[in-house]
Formats: C-alpha cells, structure tokens, sequence
C-alpha cells in the first residue's frame, strides 16, 4: 500500500458516501451490524469507520445503556461521518490511530471494522491492538473485499483505467482495498496477535445502480482513484470517468445496471 492510499480527503469523502455506499457497503454494513448486535455489546469500538454506514446501521440495534466510540484515522472521513449521524448520546467521535489505540486495555466487547484492515500499513500491530482492548471473551469482527476479479464493477473500472493510461495505469483498487484476501494469511495474523479462535466465511453480494455511470463515478471520483487520475494528466478525470462509463455500459448495459461483489467475513475472539 502507498502512503497516498489513505488519503481520503477534499470532495472525496462526500462523493464516496453518495456513490460508493450504496453501490458496494450498504449490504455489508447492514450484515456486520446484524452479526454484532447477535453479540449482544455493551462497549463497542468500530475502528476505520469512514463515512459512518456501520454506525448508522448498528447504532439503533445497541441497548440504551450502550457505549459506541467511532473511530478514524481520516478526519475529514469521521467529520462527514458524524455528521450524517442522529443525535445520540451514546456515541463518542474520536480520531484514532488503529494500529495505537488510545484506550484502556479490556475496554470493549466488541471491536468492529468494515473494509478497513486493507488500509492499516501494520496489520499485526492493528491486531494486537484490537485485542488489547477488547475484555476476555470479547469479539473482534470485520470484513475484508476478495480478490478483485470476484468484485466486477472494481475490475472493470481497473481494465478500463488501464487502456486509458497504458503507460502507468492506475492499480489503487487491486493494491489496496482488494489486496488483502488471502484467508490463511488473515487467519495466521490473527493467530499471531493472539486471538483465540478464529472464524472466516466468504460472502457475495449484488452491487446495483441505476446507470453505468453511477460506479464509474464512484470509483474514479469517490476513491483514492481520483488521486492516482488527476496525477497522470491534469485534467482528465471527467474524460476517465465518462470512459470507463462507456466500458461498463457496453459491458452490462446503458439501463439499471449489477454486478458481483464478493468479501471474507471474519470474526476472532479473545
């Protein structure tokens, strides 16, 4: 991963939340919260929580007494988060650092996390980290995407934006947020930080939008794609969305328009 990956900043937090959520992280928010409200919490960490859709998923499933600290590494992201959220005095908005913690040791019952270990330069650190905090028998739940062929609208704008840029094509989506799928090694670090016992289950979704447009502007303008774009020629980021447009149109349609998406599901207790 580059440096540049976790740089979610500028228009970028406001189109991901638009474009990118309900494309490919409303159906997996929606099971990760179900998942941990079967847990029954009563002290929740999310860390990486980005633009909030766990938060806004699992906040009305907790009890009234429960507490929920949401946490990024991006402040520009927990800002939009929070301020999409209701009202509720059960939440606390921290800037965090995954991989150093700024809590008590068996803090928590629950550590989630939605797509977001892919980003955590020191995943080991951000595992050990996880347990430190959470009490004995607590869970530590998250997802991870698969491998990009497994995630069709992702391959398709990756094949796209390399036609456009053959010379240096843009790989954001292959290195970093479908770069971190193989389950045994997910399992062996988790191992190694300590986790007790480990649970991982594949899980495939539909990613739907009305036009072909609306994931290639997700994708190209709702990621760190935009960056990886806009560095390879000034002002051709509206010609690289309209072109991988194109491609997803002729691929699956000018209508209503669905896909593939595919994660790991991975649950690990203290």
């Amino acid at each position: 991963m580059l440096e540049t990956d976790k740089v979610f900043a500028g228009s970028i937090p406001e189109n991901y939340d638009r474009y990118m959520v309900p494309l490919i992280f409303e159906p997996f928010a929606a099971d990760l919260a179900r998942r941990a409200a079967f847990l029954s919490p009563n002290a929740v960490l999310e860390t990486a929580a980005g633009t909030g859709i766990v938060t806004r998923a699992l906040a009305p499933e907790l009890p009234a007494g429960a507490r929920y600290v949401v946490t990024d590494f991006n402040q520009p992201m927990l800002d939009y988060a929070a301020s999409r959220q209701a009202p509720d005095s059960r939440i606390e908005w921290r800037q965090a650092d995954a991989q150093a913690l700024p809590f008590e040791d068996g803090t928590f019952d629950l550590v989630c996390c939605q797509f977001g270990a892919m980003f955590f330069p020191d995943r080991s650190s951000a595992y050990r980290e996880a347990k430190r905090v959470l009490r004995p028998g607590g869970h530590f739940l998250f997802n991870v995407w698969d491998r990009i062929e497994e995630n069709v609208f992702a391959n398709d704008v990756t094949n796209a934006l390399a036609e456009l840029f053959p010379n240096d094509p843009p790989r954001f989506l292959a290195r970093t947020p479908h770069g971190y799928h193989d389950t045994s090694l997910i399992r062996r670090e988790l191992e190694d930080a300590g986790f007790a016992r480990v649970t991982i289950e594949m899980r495939a979704e539909q990613s739907r939008a009305s036009s072909p447009r609306i994931p290639a502007v997700a994708y190209c303008q709702g990621t760190v794609l935009r960056t990886e774009i806009e560095a390879r020629e000034a002002g051709k980021l509206d010609a690289a969305t309209d072109y991988v447009a194109s491609v997803i149109a002729d691929k699956h349609g000018h209508g209503a328009v669905a896909a593939k998406i595919q994660a790991h599901v991975i649950v690990a207790v203290v």
